[in-house]
This record gives structure tokens, sequence and C-alpha cells, in this order.
């Protein structure tokens, strides 16, 4: 097989376009830490700035589920759900794929070089977070959250490499963010319950039954529906983000009114369409607030 159809086949394998699911975040994070720098272009980062945390968000992805693919493969060669994936179906060898995410961790430390000094000496750890993601569920039942960190760090790693410097303000949204992704993944962890039993896995699925994993769920999301309003009052959003909020709101309540402890069978499309369609609401909600409305009193 050639570098070119392997390398099409370890993307379709870590589903790049799911980068959607952060993506939004960090842009969020990038031009809320814009507003009001004198160097911003109608409350934009410069092109440069934001074409690097394009790279950065995208080539940490990468690295990371290529990673999750390669720590996994035995893990998913034993899962009649996953054992289809490319390195347990012998469509990648181990060897490409670690080669894959070495490569796009290179690319991850070269970006973060690109933005500005914190984000370079920052770029390990935000690494160990996301490769070390893929070893949790061998320990503990809480790697919901070590997801959820994972993706969470977006609009913080973005504000910093907007301005240099970290605002408590910004770690909010990493909380919704992290709860929010800890609630769908303990969501889709549900279809795994009892093959993560039988092969000593940890998960809260695992650990509590399908039924009280979709309570803690919805707890999660309904953290994120309450802190939103702190986040908004926090940053002087007006209508068009609360707006958008509301609409996150009503998106997650149809995310738990398709699927059921009793049918999981719209799971993934309450996991990858409406996931996708949250981030991108949230996005766009606070990106019309910021360019519709006056700047922040200082």
């Amino acid at each position: 097989m050639g570098f070119g159809a392997r390398l099409r086949i370890t993307l379709e394998m870590i589903k790049w376009e799911h980068s959607i699911f952060a993506l939004p975040f960090a842009l969020t994070g990038a031009i809320l830490a814009a507003r009001g720098l004198p160097q911003s272009f109608h409350g934009l980062p410069s092109l440069s700035t934001l074409g690097w945390i394009l790279v950065a968000m995208v080539s940490a992805r990468s690295s990371a589920m290529a990673f999750n693919r390669w720590a996994d493969a035995a893990l998913d060669a034993a899962n009649p759900r996953t054992r289809a994936r490319a390195i347990p179906a012998g469509q990648l060898s181990r060897g490409f794929v670690l080669a894959f995410t070495l490569l796009m961790a290179a690319v991850f430390v070269a970006a973060s070089a690109e933005l500005n000094r914190l984000t370079l000496y920052l770029s390990p750890i935000v690494l160990l977070v996301l490769l070390g993601y893929s070893y949790l569920k061998r320990f503990t039942r809480l790697s919901h959250f070590g997801l959820g960190l994972a993706l969470g760090l977006a609009p913080s790693a973005a504000w910093i490499a907007v301005r240099g410097s970290l605002d408590p303000r910004i770690v909010l949204l990493t909380a919704i963010v992290l709860c929010w992704v800890a609630g769908f993944d303990i969501l889709y962890a549900c279809q795994d319950m009892e093959h993560d039993r039988a092969a000593g896995l940890y998960s809260i699925p695992q650990a509590f039954g399908v039924r009280r994993a979709f309570w803690i769920a919805r707890l999660l999301h309904l953290a994120v529906v309450l802190l939103l309003p702190w986040f908004a009052a926090l940053f002087q959003l007006g209508i068009p983000a609360q707006t958008g909020m509301f609409a996150v709101f009503l998106l997650l309540l149809y995310e738990h009114l398709i699927v059921s402890p009793g049918d999981l069978s719209r799971l993934n499309a309450a996991f990858f369409t409406m996931n996708g369609v949250i981030a991108m609401v949230f996005f766009a909600s606070v990106a019309a607030d910021l360019w519709i409305g006056p700047l922040p009193k200082h």
C-alpha cells in the first residue's frame, strides 16, 4: 500500500473532521483574548496568530487520536464494535501510526513556538494531557474527565496564544467544555459497558451501570447550562451570545431526548452531529456578540 493510501486511511481513522468539537472553543478563546487589544483587527487576532492556532489545534488533536488508536490497538481488536478500525483490521501498521503521532506532535510544538514563548513552554504539558488520556481507562473510571480536560484546554490555550498570559476568566470556559465533553463521553461509553467489564477497563458505565451513567451525564450537562450565564457575565456578553447559550441548552436537551438507557441506537447522531452543532452555535453566537456589541469598559 502506498504512502498516500495509508495517509488517507490514517485521516479516516482519526476522524480529523471532528476537530470541529474543540476548534470553535479555541476560536472563542482567541477572539475573546483579542478584544480590546490595540493590534487586533475588528476584534480579531492577526491572521498569522489565527493560522498558527489552527495548525496547533489540528496537529494536537491528530497526534492525540492517532496515539489513542496506537495505544488501544489490542483493546480495539478484542471489542466487536472497534475491531474494524485500521490497526486491528491490518490496514495500517502500529509503526506507521506511531510515526504519524510523533510527526503531528512535532508540528504542534513548532506551531506553539511560532505563537509565543509561553505556548512553547506549555506545549509538552498539553501533549502529556492529550496523549496520557489514552491510558486512563486502564486504571480509573474518571477517564471521561481526562478527555474533557484534553478538549477543555483549547480555549485557555488559545487565550495564551493571543495574550501570552492566562486570564482566570477563560478557565471557566475550560471547565464548561470539560463538563460538556465528559458528559457526552460517558454516554458514548455506555455502548461498551459489557466489554469494559469483561476486559477489566474502567468507565462510569462499567462502574455504575447505564442508567446511573445517564444521570451523571445529565448532571454534567446541567452544570454546563448553569455555568454559561456566569461565563456571559464575566465577559459582559449581550443578547446574541445569551441567545446562543440558550440554543446550546435546547440542543443539549434534544441530545438527551433522542437517547435513553434503553435505546442507544441514536447515540452516534447525538455524539457526532449534535455536539458539532453545539460547538459551532456557541462560537457563532459569541463572535456575533463581540462584533455587534460595544467593547467592554476597563
